[in-house]
């Protein structure tokens, strides 16, 4: 298949079911050995071919019964429902990871993964997302209600500043580290509370991410 030229320039918020700093980052295993996650992104620009995304917003759920590269995990994607079939059509072809090169992104990596898609939704998502401040609240029509805050210094109380630094990654280059709570009633119910989430300003393409 002929991949189209593609780019999402953008803000992530992602909640998992780690404790905060994610092991799985750092080669090691999942803290309670399974990989719950919600993911959603806000598009400031992007495209696909001809078709602009631009205002777009998107999310995903997944979950995985072991570390995410042992597979058999099940996903399920909500793409805004603002979008036209133009549009729907090219955020799920960036979504299944079929027009990425092999391994270059997190669309591509997750997709090789999953045994089980849940049929996507089309509806309202609402994306806040203040990377720095390390703050987030993301609503999925009546389906996901999700947040983020910062890391509170337990003797001061004092909000803390962590990043993860991935000259490699295939998601994101640097990522600001929070605390997230996630609550999802839909083919992947989710209850996460004060585990890690990460923030980052997204700019990723067919062949990763760029930097």
């Amino acid at each position: 298949m002929n991949k189209v030229d593609w780019r999402i320039k953008g803000l992530e918020f992602v909640n998992c079911n780690c404790e905060v700093g994610c092991p799985c980052q750092f080669m090691g295993r999942p803290t309670h050995g399974d990989c719950k996650a919600f993911a959603a992104v806000r598009i400031e620009e992007g495209f696909l071919g001809d078709t602009r995304l631009d205002g777009l917003s998107f999310a995903m759920t997944l979950h995985w019964p072991g570390a995410i590269h042992e597979g058999n995990g099940q996903g399920q994607a909500f793409v805004d429902e603002r979008a036209t079939p133009e549009q729907r059509e090219a955020l799920m072809l960036i979504l299944s990871g079929d027009n990425s090169e092999p391994g270059a992104t997190f669309f591509n990596v997750f997709a090789s993964t999953l045994t089980k898609m849940h049929d996507p939704v089309f509806c309202p998502i609402q994306v806040d997302c203040d990377v720095e401040g390390r703050r987030a609240s993301v609503r999925v029509a009546d389906m996901i209600d999700a947040s983020g805050e910062p890391i509170l210094n337990p003797i001061s109380g004092e909000e803390h500043q962590a990043r993860i630094d991935l000259p490699g990654g295939f998601e994101y280059a640097v990522a600001e580290v929070a605390r997230g709570r996630t609550s999802a009633h839909a083919g992947i119910p989710l209850e996460m509370d004060a585990s890690h989430c990460h923030l980052s300003h997204l700019d990723i393409g067919p062949s990763g991410v760029y930097r």
